[in-house]
């Protein structure tokens, strides 16, 4: 991967719109690790600034950007921000921050105090990509694979794209694809904060509009709101979901298409298994392609297809492109991911961590093995989001056949009293305990099972240990 992003590199130049002050040498990014942040950090490495960040615990990813040259501090002590080269000068640096790190973080205060530029990240990624044709996906679930999707579809069509994605593309190996010869920036618009307030879309994508991140909106209605607001900033054309509860609030001029399985102005249709594979008929508002086969066979990403699929033909991709395009989709790091998939046990993790998004899961599940037994196991993510969903997430975990439960990651949250994960029923084990609790209840199983692990804290690091578990077990 890192060879694949030099190469690129030397052949990009797009415009670096936000660095108004001539002498910015140097970027900082607190929270550096985050799937957002890490693709703008490439972005100017690969511009050749000299660029360095904080993160609080290391991982696969701020392990991948150290390899690509870029310094990483994992103690949150502002004297070791002496130690980077070149030096942290105010003059001289610009800050970029997610709020996914604390406001009392010393590195963050210290800066603050310093008197740094510090801007959030959505400002930033929105300056980067201002003057070009960003083609954004926004929605409660199914952004990171649909946007993704789209930029599979027009990289490898004679359209090109480069693009910022919320997800490690499994056919690239990367979150960012830089294109110099394309227009074209697919963004996936995150609602967290209001960040997608700060992009200024030529077309979006709303996949959903189901509450969430509470803590930051308050009420379903204020959520639903700002995606109002959000499609205000669209220039050319929405394309939406069918039957959502969005209230778009469009310009003058700028049209909006409706996307669907079995309606809309863009649908499929006869959808169909075969042989483990999916295939499905796409239908445009002119002309239909029939037998298309879905790269990476999940049901819900038939959805989510059309929605790629729309969006890149309405942009010129031509029939044959995109059913090559859609074949050839290889997926997203922890979106659906088969691990392991043998007549005895199969083993899938998945980012989800909406119930909505856990009942999509099973879901899937149930279509492709309908047979088996589904232990399921999830991580909450946030306390507050644990409390605001506490019954959506009883009932969707109820249906599973089993339920192991791990503590609440807490992200950037301190504890609320009273709020656990054994208010959500099942079983509560610890990462410690978790395979031998697998082993025991699979070889109990009379029945094929299927392993399920879900949830966006850092329930992704036991990820390969469970593997290895699973393909040795002797069952």
């Amino acid at each position: 991967m890192h060879r694949f992003l030099c190469a690129l590199c030397t052949r990009v130049r797009l415009p670096v719109r936000m660095i108004k002050q001539s002498n910015i040498q140097n970027l900082f990014f607190l929270g550096i690790g985050g799937i957002g942040m890490s693709a703008l950090a490439r972005y100017f490495h690969h511009r050749g600034y000299a660029v360095s960040g904080y993160d609080r615990t290391p991982s696969d990813l701020t392990k991948e950007l150290e390899t690509e040259g870029i310094v990483i501090l994992y103690n949150d002590d502002p004297s070791l921000l002496q130690s980077l080269s070149p030096a942290l000068l105010k003059d001289h640096t610009l800050v970029v921050r997610t709020p996914a790190v604390p406001e009392d973080s010393a590195i963050y205060t210290w800066l603050r105090e310093q008197g740094f530029d510090i801007r959030k990240r959505a400002e930033i990624l929105g300056l980067v990509t201002h003057g070009m044709k960003a083609l954004c996906v926004a929605g409660t679930h199914g952004k990171t694979t649909t946007s993704t999707m789209l930029a599979h579809l027009l990289y490898q069509s004679e359209i090109g794209t480069n693009a910022f994605l919320g997800g490690i593309s499994m056919n690239y190996g990367t979150n960012i694809l830089l294109q110099k010869d394309s227009s074209y920036v697919v963004v996936e618009a995150d609602e967290y904060d209001r960040s997608f307030h700060q992009l200024k879309p030529y077309m979006s994508v709303v996949t959903a509009v189901d509450a969430d991140h509470l803590d930051i909106y308050g009420t379903p209605e204020a959520y639903r709101e700002a995606f109002a607001h959000y499609t205000s900033l669209i220039s050319d054309a929405l394309v939406m979901k069918h039957g959502i509860a969005l209230q778009p609030q469009l310009k003058e001029g700028v049209k909006c298409y409706t996307y669907g399985v079995g309606e809309g102005d863009f649908y499929a249709d006869n959808i169909r298994v075969e042989k483990g594979n999916i295939y499905f008929d796409f239908h445009t508002p002119t002309e239909s392609l029939v037998d298309l086969k879905l790269g990476v066979p999940v049901w819900v990403n038939v959805e989510n297809a059309v929605a790629a699929m729309a969006m890149a033909w309405l942009n010129g991709v031509s029939a044959i492109e995109l059913r090559q395009g859609i074949a050839s989709f290889k997926g997203v790091h922890r979106r659906f991911n088969i691990h392991v998939n043998t007549p005895k046990v199969a083993y899938i993790d998945d980012y989800a961590h909406h119930p909505q998004e856990i009942a999509t899961a099973i879901d899937s599940i149930r279509r492709l093995f309908p047979e088996r037994k589904l232990i399921g196991v999830f991580q909450p993510h946030l306390y507050t989001r644990t409390r605001d969903f506490a019954e959506g997430f009883r009932q969707v975990l109820g249906t599973m056949d089993e339920c192991l439960l791990l503590p609440i990651y807490p992200a950037r949250e301190e504890p609320i009293e009273g709020v656990n994960s054994e208010m959500l029923g099942g079983e509560v084990v610890q990462k410690t305990e978790l395979i031998d609790a697998l082993r025991s209840r699979i070889a109990a199983s009379e029945q094929p099972v299927v392993v399920l692990t879900v949830g966006a804290g850092d329930i992704d690091r036991l990820v390969p240990d469970i593997t290895k578990a699973l393909k040795n077990g002797k069952w």
